[in-house]
């Protein structure tokens, strides 16, 4: 069985990751990127699935980790009656093909170590070829070749290799795993001491680059860290989550996968980036979003591919039982091909914020805009399936009608600020009709507040974005009655669900976790309010669900207290960021999205 989803910790190198448990096992890695077929997957089924442990042979009487200090350097330490080891693990930066090192440590008295690899290609489906080298082991099977070099000697059982040896204070034993593509030629071994010393210091040095001082500098440091771990450094793309169907709800079927890069998220991830002071990353993350939503209009994806493939067929992968049980596991999402409004505004709302944050201007991109513009017109007021990617009946869902709200707002915007060429008086037009649309349809005065779709009876934590947009004032009276119905009846222990969830709205099984997004946008709206006591509050009891090296997943189960929902989440530590500058400053990008 595969540990708690807040007992693994995460090591990358910006193109692929893999989660480190406590008890020194890595569950989950895919090579060569994070889209690509597991080499252990363990983690969604069993150790014969792929997996690779070292750890005490013996008893252990306290495990403690860590992040060396500004980086995604791991240091695992394991205290045993006979002394004490640490294991330290990293993916050092790219130079070719992708590396993981382990560099076992011995630091007090002599410990009795055990090694158990197995490694399963194609998400645990595929046994290997593998033979003996010098150092080592060579393992093939179709297109894919990796070798593990170590100084310790091994040996097969029950198609794994396995070793047990001893480590002394003062030892430093190398493990290194490589992946390459099994028709080129084996490359030479990696020297694991420099790559160890050079992948501290390069993690170091962007830590460096930080420009965030607030009062919460350490978690908002490792939330960034975080983000620039699931970045894909080729393209500049920012995956949600480095693995695929954990659970949102424990033996349920809400398993989604979550490897891919959504457009959503386009708005928020370059304020965090602009707050931390990456310029670069911010870029990167801009020509990414330029290059993918290229093209004709009307065939504009959701969410997209690493580099920006559109094509994300999802299907099943019957052989694996799910965390804990939790199936289908699946490949792919079926949601890209879904027709959800919002993603125009968050799209105009990331070029028009990178405008406003001295970003260099770009002629195509406003090209694009007035494209992406004109088609948004023609179909702003047809159902889609919204914020959540429900897989039930298409709505008129009020968040999605705001969203394109805000799409033509920042168009006018761009054209009253920066001078920009376009149709300003009817994009002022369309504006309001928007906007009388939305309050009309979208307000349920029994109720006192927005409802989730036109004519529902219930709220959404969605529409805790109204204010933050700039829909309209926080202070408004609509406003205040959303955040209040949204307290009385999508909070659960002092945390925000979604939505109610039930097969008649989303066509799924009734049940999920907390959103931990979510639960961020109501503190955000606290510091708009001026509740600012309760926004930090509700911003500290968040902290408190993050593990004990700073990472957070998409949703917390108030029931089971525990972490679900893909893991680690760049939408939750983008929303930690944020919220964190909206505490620190009076005017954080809650005011400066709001205001535009």
């Amino acid at each position: 069985m595969a540990s708690r989803i807040e007992d693994y910790a995460l090591i990358g190198d910006c193109q692929t990751a893999a989660l480190v448990a406590k008890d020194g096992s890595i569950d989950w890695l895919c090579l060569p990127r994070f889209d690509s077929g597991a080499c252990f997957a363990a983690l969604l089924g069993t150790p014969e699935h792929g997996r690779w442990q070292i750890a005490p042979a013996g008893q252990v009487s306290k495990i403690s980790r860590r992040y060396i200090d500004g980086t995604l350097v791991l240091e695992t330490v394991y205290e045993t009656e006979t002394g004490e080891v640490a294991i330290i693990d990293c993916m050092p930066p790219r130079t070719h093909e992708p590396e993981l090192l382990r560099m076992v440590v011995g630091r007090r008295g002599t410990v009795p170590m055990k090694m158990h690899l197995t490694i399963r290609f194609d998400y645990g489906s595929i046994v290997p070829w593998v033979r003996r080298l010098d150092d080592g082991i060579r393992a093939v099977a179709g297109p894919d070749l990796v070798e593990l070099h170590t100084p310790i000697p091994l040996h097969g059982e029950n198609q794994s290799t396995v070793a047990e040896f001893s480590v002394s204070a003062g030892e430093r034993i190398p493990f290194v795993l490589r992946w390459q593509p099994s028709h080129e030629p084996p490359q030479p071994p990696l020297d694991a001491e420099r790559a160890l010393q050079q992948t501290g210091e390069w993690w170091q040095a962007w830590s460096a680059r930080c420009q965030y001082d607030g009062p919460y500098r350490e978690i908002v440091l490792r939330s960034l860290l975080t983000l620039k771990a699931l970045t894909y450094a080729p393209t500049g793309g920012i995956v949600a989550a480095p693995t695929t169907s954990l659970p949102e709800h424990l033996g349920g079927v809400r398993n989604w996968d979550y490897r891919y890069c959504w457009l959503r998220d386009a708005t928020f991830t370059l304020y965090a980036l602009m707050t931390g002071g990456y310029t670069d990353e911010a870029l990167a993350w801009r020509s990414w979003l330029l290059r993918t939503v290229a093209g004709n209009p009307s065939q504009i994806n959701i969410m997209y591919g690493l580099a920006g493939e559109r094509r994300l067929t999802e299907f099943e992968l019957p052989w694996l039982p799910g965390y804990e049980n939790s199936a289908p596991v699946r490949v792919g999402n079926a949601a890209y091909k879904q027709l959800q409004l919002d993603i125009f505004g968050e799209v105009m709302d990331a070029l028009h914020v990178a405008r406003k944050s001295g970003l260099e201007c770009d002629e195509n991109a406003w090209r694009l805009e007035r494209n992406l513009i004109d088609f948004m017109e023609k179909i702003w007021r047809d159902p889609d399936e919204g914020i959540w990617e429900m897989r039930g009946p298409r709505r008129d869902f009020t968040h999605s009608k705001v969203m394109a709200w805000v799409a033509v707002d920042r168009m006018v915007k761009a054209v009253e600020r920066f001078g920009l060429d376009g149709p300003v008086e009817h994009w002022r037009q369309l504006r309001s009709e928007i906007h009388a649309d939305a309050c009309t349809h979208g307000f349920d005065a029994k109720l006192g507040g927005f409802v989730q779709y036109y004519g529902a009876q219930e709220t959404d934590a969605s529409l805790l974005m109204l204010p933050l947009v700039g829909f309209l004032p926080p202070h408004d009276e609509r406003i205040r009655g959303t955040v209040a119905l949204i307290e009385r009846t999508l909070m659960r222990d002092g945390f925000v669900d979604r939505y109610q969830t039930h097969e008649s709205v989303d066509g799924l099984p009734r049940g999920e976790g907390s959103f931990l997004p979510c639960s961020f946008w109501l503190a955000d709206n606290y510091c708009l309010l001026g509740r600012r006591d309760e926004a930090r509050q509700l911003f500290e009891r968040l902290l408190g669900l993050a593990n004990d090296v700073g990472l957070l997943s998409e949703e917390y189960d108030p029931l089971t207290k525990r972490l679900v929902g893909n893991f680690p989440q760049a939408f939750t530590h983008v929303a930690l960021v944020n919220t964190a500058v909206n505490l620190a400053r009076a005017e954080g990008p809650a005011d400066k999205r709001r205001e535009s």
